[in-house]
C-alpha cells in the first residue's frame, strides 16, 4: 500500500498497522485485555476502610509511587493490588539460582523443553510469594487501622484473594505475549502506570499554586524521557569476524565474514532499581510492626522508620536518598556480571569459529570483554542511579509536593513503549511497510 507523503510517519504507519487484518487482531486484543485488567483493579477485597487507606497513600511518597506502578489498585486494596510484581520478584531469583544450582543449570541448556519447564517453576514460586507479600500489606493495613482486626478466616480468604488477583494478571500478561503485541507481563505494568498518570497531573493543576514549579517539572519529566530513550538504545558495538569453510568444485575454500556484537550501557534494565527498591522498603515495613502508635512516645523501631522514610525532611531524607543512590549502583554492577556470565560470549564465539580483531580466542577474549562490560556498565550505573533519585531532584527544584516525578515508572513506560513499537514495526517491514522507528 502506497504512504501519502503528506501524513505524518507514525500516524501512516498506525493507518498500516490496522490496515492488516491479523496486525490490527493482535492490537485490539491487547487493548482489550487491558481493559479487563483495569476492571479488576477496582475489586476491592472486604473490610478496607478506603477514606483512610487514601489518607495513608497520600501522606507517604512511597506507598504512592508503588500505587502508581499498579494503577491506583493499591490504593483500593484490590485483589489486583500487587499486580505482576510477586512474579517478577520469581522470575528474578530464578535467573539469580541458574547458574548456582547444578540441576536448574541443566534445565536450561536443554533448549525449549528446558526453558518451559524453568518458566513452570518460577509461577509456582509466584504463588507462595504473593501470599507473604499479600499478607504482609493486610498487617501493615492493620497496624494504620485501616483493615479491621480479622479472624483466620476472613484473612486467609483476603490473602487467597490477593494471590488469585496476581496470577490472573500474569495470565492476562501470557495471553497478550501469545496473541496480542510486545511481552504481556512488561504491557500489564505499563497500563497500571498510564492509568495512574491522569489523576497525578490533575491533582497538579487543581493545586496549581506554584505555575513556575508545574512548568519546571514538565520540562524535567520530558528531558527525564529522553535521557532514558538514549540509555536505553545506546550500545558498544564489538567487532567480530568469522573463518567459514566453503566447498564448491570438489575444492576447500575459506570464507570471511564480519558482523558485531551489540552490548548495551543499561544491560541491567530496572532490575537493580527494583532490587535496591526492595531493600530499601525492607527495614521500614518491619519496624512499622514495632513502632510506637501515635500519641506515644517513639521507640527505636519509630526512628528506623523515619531513615527509611523517602519523603522525610532534611537530613533523614537524604541519608534515605543517598543510600538509594548507592545501592542501585551496586547492583547494577552485580546483576550484569551474572547475566554476562550465563550468555558466556567467549565460549560461544570459539564454538562457532568468531574472533574478536586483535584479541586472541580463550581467556584473553573473555578478559577483553569483561573489560568493555565493566567499563560501559559505570555509564548504565550511573544512569539508573540518577534515574532512581530523580524524584527527590524534582522535589527540590521544583517544590510541587503534590506532583512526584516516578522516573522509575517512566523507564518502565519508555522501555515497553519502544519494545512494542520495535514489535509492530518488524511486523510491518515484513509486509514492505514503513514502521514506527525508520
Amino acid at each position: 500500500m502506497p504512504q501519502t507523503q503528506s501524513r505524518p510517519r507514525l500516524l501512516q504507519a498506525m493507518i498500516d498497522a490496522f490496515s492488516l487484518p491479523d496486525l490490527r487482531a493482535k492490537l485490539i486484543f491487547t487493548v482489550a485485555m487491558l481493559i479487563v485488567f483495569r476492571f479488576i483493579a477496582h475489586v476491592p477485597t472486604p473490610g478496607v476502610d478506603l477514606t483512610a487507606l487514601k489518607d495513608l497513600f497520600d501522606r507517604n511518597q512511597l506507598l504512592g509511587m508503588l500505587d502508581m506502578f499498579s494503577g491506583g489498585a493499591m490504593r483500593n486494596f484490590s485483589v489486583a493490588a500487587m499486580g505482576v510484581y510477586p512474579y517478577i520478584t520469581s522470575s528474578i531469583i530464578m535467573q539469580l539460582l541458574v547458574p548456582v544450582i547444578p540441576a536448574l543449570r541443566r534445565l536450561s541448556e536443554e533448549g525449549e523443553s528446558g526453558r518451559n519447564r524453568i518458566n513452570q517453576i518460577t509461577h509456582w514460586l509466584t504463588i507462595p510469594l504473593a501470599a507473604l507479600q499479600g499478607f504482609a500489606q493486610l498487617q501493615l493495613l492493620r497496624s494504620q487501622g485501616i483493615v479491621m482486626n480479622t479472624g483466620a478466616l476472613e484473612t486467609a480468604a483476603i490473602i487467597i484473594s490477593l494471590t488469585a488477583g496476581t496470577m490472573f494478571c500474569v495470565w492476562l500478561g501470557e495471553l497478550i505475549t501469545e496473541r496480542g503485541i510486545g511481552n504481556g507481563v512488561s504491557i500489564i505494568i505499563f497500563g497500571g502506570i498510564i492509568a495512574g498518570l491522569p489523576e497525578q497531573v490533575g491533582r497538579g493543576f487543581i493545586a496549581g499554586e506554584n505555575w513556575i514549579g508545574i512548568a519546571i517539572f514538565t520540562l524535567l519529566s520530558i528531558a527525564t524521557v529522553v535521557v532514558i530513550v538514549i540509555f536505553t538504545e545506546g550500545h558498544r558495538r564489538i567487532p567480530v569476524q568469522y573463518a567459514r569453510t566453503a566447498f564448491k568444485g570438489g575444492r576447500m575454500y575459506r570464507q570471511a565474514g564480519s558482523t558485531h556484537i551489540p552490548l548495551r550501557v543499561n544491560m541491567a534494565g530496572m532490575i537493580p532499581l527494583i532490587f535496591a527498591m526492595s531493600l530499601m522498603i525492607f527495614p521500614g515495613t518491619i519496624a512499622s510492626y514495632f513502632a510506637a502508635p501515635q500519641g506515644q512516645d517513639p521507640n527505636f523501631a519509630n526512628t528506623i522508620m523515619e531513615w527509611f522514610n523517602p519523603s522525610a525532611q532534611l537530613p533523614l531524607g537524604l541519608f534515605y536518598w543517598v543510600l538509594y543512590f548507592l545501592l542501585v549502583v551496586g547492583f547494577t554492577f552485580f546483576y550484569t556480571m551474572v547475566i554476562f556470565e550465563q550468555m558466556d560470549l567467549a565460549r560461544t564465539l570459539q564454538r562457532q569459529g568468531g574472533f574478536i580483531p586483535g584479541v586472541r580466542p580463550g581467556k584473553p577474549t573473555t578478559d577483553y570483554l569483561n573489560g568493555v562490560i565493566n567499563r560501559i556498565t559505570w555509564g548504565g550505573a550511573l544512569f539508573l542511579a540518577v534515574i532512581a533519585i530523580m524524584p527527590f531532584i524534582a522535589q527540590i527544584i521544583t517544590q510541587t509536593p503534590v506532583l512526584t516525578l516516578s522516573s522509575t515508572g517512566i523507564l518502565i513506560v519508555v522501555g515497553v513503549a519502544l519494545d512494542t513499537m520495535k514489535q509492530i514495526e518488524a511486523q510491518l517491514t515484513m509486509r514492505r511497510y514503513e514502521g514506527f522507528l525508520k
